[in-house]
């Protein structure tokens, strides 16, 4: 295995996504294919599983990490959002179960060509998918300060987002900004040093907000969500992996809204959909890491895993 991400939650990824026997599988963000390998490993009965990651750099790691199960996985160069058309070239209607695990995994944070961190120096890249037209610089010198302030704010929730779009418009007036550090350091000045979080970088906000941006994440998986739900057979399991609230809103309110059969918000004084149960949520409570895994892999601190079982 390729140990340059360590995957979160396996053991309970495990647990909770049981191996149906002769069942399909997939793995919508396969990496380097950790949660795959564990799953397979696990369950010697899956007939199929099938990855699908967008990074080219994550599938060509994760073929050479699944070789060894041979005819039972199956990994694929595309977008999730795709899904069923991905599934459908192979021949595949319905599926028993699939895992999302969402966020930046350790190779790309870890490689600075790939601009995703603050830590050092590399371009203003930002995409998952390498062929995407769009990069973060873009976005960084062409939106206008009250575009830029909505995505830090939307995305980032970030309390200084006015103060900061107005430094990066005001520092690109002379010249471009094209890399990490260089928007990290105007990060940093544009937050009062008083108010400069102490338990996370300051740029940390304002670079998870571009990145969602960049690779759309949120509309996307508000999508694929629901395409998923259609592909799972009865019985099958869907568990997603978040990291932060944002994602984490939006994967517990779709669970609430199919468990109840309504597509009306959380909010709303009364149901009008009338519409039938989909799901049985399974985890009350969405699932964290435990102590020991965090203190092995910090990263995995602010992981919430949710589960929902298909009626």
């Amino acid at each position: 295995m390729d140990r340059a991400h360590v995957p979160v939650l396996v053991k309970e990824v495990v647990e909770w996504i049981h191996g149906k026997d002769g069942g399909i599988y997939v793995d919508a963000t396969i990496g380097s294919g950790g949660h795959a390998v564990a799953l397979l490993q696990t369950y010697p009965d899956i007939a199929l599983l099938v990855g699908i990651d967008q990074d080219a750099q994550a599938v060509a790691i994760a073929k050479k990490n699944l070789a060894a199960f041979h005819k039972r996985a199956t990994v694929v160069h595309g977008n999730f959002t795709t899904i069923k058309t991905i599934l459908g070239t192979l021949h595949i209607a319905h599926i028993d179960g699939i895992i999302f695990d969402l966020g930046v995994s350790s190779m790309q944070l870890g490689d600075p060509l790939r601009g995703f961190s603050f830590m050092a120096e590399g371009l203003l890249d930002m995409r998952m998918d390498q062929n995407s037209a769009v990069q973060a610089q873009d976005l960084i010198n062409t939106l206008s300060a009250a575009e830029l302030e909505e995505i830090l704010r939307t995305y980032g929730e970030e309390r200084w987002a006015r103060r900061i779009a107005r430094a990066i418009q005001k520092q690109r007036s002379t010249q471009p900004i094209s890399t990490t550090t260089e928007l990290s350091r105007i990060i940093s000045e544009a937050i009062p040093a008083r108010y400069r979080p102490r338990s996370i970088h300051p740029a940390t906000r304002t670079f998870q907000a571009l990145r969602i941006a960049v690779n759309d994440e949120l509309k996307n998986l508000r999508h694929t969500l629901d395409e998923t739900l259609d592909l799972l057979n009865g019985g099958g399991r869907m568990g997603v992996i978040s990291f932060h609230s944002l994602e984490d809103r939006i994967v517990k309110q779709k669970f609430q809204q199919w468990q109840k059969g309504c597509t009306c918000s959380p909010r709303a004084p009364q149901c009008i959909c009338g519409n039938e149960k989909k799901v049985n949520i399974l985890t009350r409570k969405p699932i964290i890491p435990s102590r020991d895994e965090v203190q092995v892999n910090p990263r995995s601190r602010s992981a919430k895993l949710r589960v929902a079982e298909k009626i």
